[in-house]
């Protein structure tokens, strides 16, 4: 997520910002951007591309008195990270400055119909719209203003409005993204993170979902945007500097876990219409292309190939053309039959990981046209696409990959569904069933998070077991096998994952007593050839343990240990059923006293051969 900063009261705004800033760096960010008023009202407004430095050092020397601010540091969504793109951004009259995190789902058409009622946007982002709908409805009060504009907004948001003619006002506002507010002592402040004030102030309101805060230094007052209050309570935090960052986890990859469902509504946020419509207006371009092509090759590294193995069941399914994954450090040495027929689709969740961008270069070359999926805008692998789908799940900083696979299966099957219309081969009522659990799936990936409470102690039994093997079959292997990467990756307990009908070819001989079988069994088409496969591991004394649907009445006679998950599309079971098994794996490492959040010889991004 982006960082936001804001502050009001008796003190220098500036240093105050920027110390907020350089607390809230660890989360990740492609530029930064300050807006200070003065006391004479005179905006004061800069912004940079790259690291915060860049940022102090534009302002060196010449930073202007102010007791009011806001700043920002922005993780690209829309528009490149430049310097026009960077937070804050303004109106057409320069009173008005907002910095925003989240996504404005219908900004094309509030851009449009702000342009053809006179407006000039500078910008690619759909921040800036806010601006200049807080312009049009400004009539000499910025909170009833802001409410206003929020009314014509959709999607998720916190935002921080200021203007130059109200020197000591700040309003912000939340809609699925988080923000809170810090009381101080005659000061007050707005934050994306704790972790941005805890120096400053231990006293914060927690806004909650459709909150609007007009922020005075002497308080707040609490709204929703239809302007009727709200009480919020007052939380004393006592978290350390670094409990905040983690959000008072105990490591960023828990933390990362629990972030989940909001990353799932940001990567779907203007993908799914209220009617259940799929939507990826990237690729729009590509539609012809999609008509022609006659076979997809899916190229991927590590999590990101697995999270590929569910698109490309997807993709063949609805659309009967046949669909592979190859991971990135085979495709280019030993290459498929390559044309323009050939549809290309590389997934990588930090755009730069070589053995991905080398055989996508080399498909470009071929003539492929191909389609990137990738989490970090302008990076290298958006260079090398005819169409680019961004992930939207905010900065990733374990390097352990948690809500950047759920967010990967649920962009490709956004991208398989919008292959599939455009041949003609997804019908109506297929397009909304899948359209409606997409829509649901952020509740119930939350709800899956409440249902594996009991999963650290089934950690604790296990932790004897000299090694793990994880089966599933059809849309439940990617779980599995993602499942066995996660445990491998952060307990360094050798696990495997397998297409449940191979164990009878060779591995079986690895199951007894201290070798359990981790069955991802949600309910699905091939649901009764799983439980024979699981039953051929219990009767060689394989301890079971079964990641199951909600109200399966049989799986409780076979498994030792299940962890339930909510029902949902087959194609999305990874999605959920990978929530258990990421935690089981936290657990299992924390247990066994490891570096959960940087485990050894691992990086988050392999940009080498």
């Amino acid at each position: 997520m982006c960082g936001i900063v804001g502050y009001t009261g008796p003190r220098e705004a500036g240093p105050i910002l920027i110390e907020g800033l350089r607390r809230l760096e660890y989360r990740g960010y492609d530029s930064a951007g300050i807006a200070l008023v003065s006391e004479a009202g005179d905006l004061f407004v800069e912004k940079k591309a790259g690291k915060l430095a860049n940022l102090q050092t534009a302002i060196a020397d010449r930073t202007p008195s102010a007791a009011i601010g806001l700043a920002h540091t922005r993780w690209a969504t829309h528009g490149r990270p430049n310097d026009l793109n960077a937070h804050p951004h303004q109106d057409c009259t320069g009173a008005i400055t907002v910095i925003h995190n989240g996504i404005i789902e219908n900004f094309r058409e509030l851009r449009d119909g702000l342009e053809a009622r006179g407006h000039t946007l500078t910008s690619e982002t759909d921040t800036e719209a806010i601006a200049h709908l807080v312009e049009e409805a400004y009539a000499g009060d910025l909170a009833d203003a802001v409410r206003a504009a929020l009314r014509q907004c959709e999607g998720a948001y916190a935002i921080a409005v200021m203007h130059r003619g109200e020197t000591d006002r700040l309003v912000g506002a939340r809609q699925n993204v988080p923000l809170v507010v810090g009381l101080g002592d005659g000061e007050a402040f707005l934050a994306s993170d704790v972790a941005a004030i805890l120096a400053h102030t231990r006293r914060v309101l927690f806004l909650e979902e459709g909150d609007v805060v007009d922020l005075r230094p002497w308080g707040a007052t609490i709204t929703n945007v239809e302007g009727a209050p709200r009480e919020r309570a007052e939380t004393l935090v006592d978290w350390s500097p670094e409990a905040a960052e983690k959000g008072g986890y105990d490591h960023f990859m828990l933390k990362e876990i629990h972030e989940q469902p909001d990353a799932l509504r940001q990567s779907l946020a203007g993908r799914v219409s209220t009617s259940g419509r799929i939507h990826a207006p990237e690729v729009a371009a590509l539609t012809e292309a999609f008509r022609r092509v006659t076979r997809v090759e899916l190229v991927a590294c590590g999590t990101a190939s697995y999270a590929a193995l569910v698109g490309a069941a997807a993709i063949q399914d609805w659309t009967g053309l046949p669909a592979r994954v190859t991971v990135g450090s085979e495709f280019r040495y030993s290459p498929p039959p390559l044309d323009e027929n050939t549809l290309v689709i590389a997934v990588t969740q930090s755009g730069e990981t070589a053995d991905t961008i080398a055989p996508t270069r080399w498909a470009r070359e071929q003539g492929c046209p191909i389609v990137a999926v990738t989490n970090t805008v302008g990076s290298a692998i958006t260079r090398e696409a005819n169409a680019v789908m961004f992930l939207q799940a905010g900065p990733e900083i374990a390097v352990a990959a948690s809500k950047t696979f759920v967010t990967q299966v649920t962009t490709l099957i956004v991208l398989a569904a919008a292959i599939a219309k455009a041949r003609g081969s997804l019908g109506l009522e297929q397009e909304l069933e899948l359209g409606q659990a997409l829509r649901a799936l952020p509740e119930a990936a939350a709800r899956a998070l409440e249902l594996a409470k009991d999963v650290p102690a089934m950690a604790e039994r296990y932790l004897g077991a000299r090694g793990f093997m994880f089966i599933g079959r059809g849309y439940t292997l990617p779980g599995a096998l993602e499942g066995a990467l996660k445990l491998k990756e952060v307990s360094y307990i050798h696990a495997e994952g397998y297409a449940a009908g191979e164990l009878k070819h060779g591995p079986i001989s690895l199951l007894d007593l201290e070798c359990p079988l981790v069955a991802v069994a949600t309910r699905s088409r091939v649901y009764d050839k799983l439980i024979s496969n699981v039953m051929e591991g219990r009767a060689r004394d394989a301890r079971v343990i079964a990641v199951a649907t909600e109200g399966d009445q049989g799986i409780g006679r076979i498994a030792d240990d299940v962890v339930w998950v909510p029902e949902t599309h087959e194609a999305l079971s990874p999605v959920l059923a990978v929530i258990p098994l990421q935690l089981f794996a936290y657990y299992t490492a924390v247990a066994r006293g490891n570096d959960v959040d940087q485990p050894r010889n691992l990086a988050k991004s392999v940009t080498v051969e």
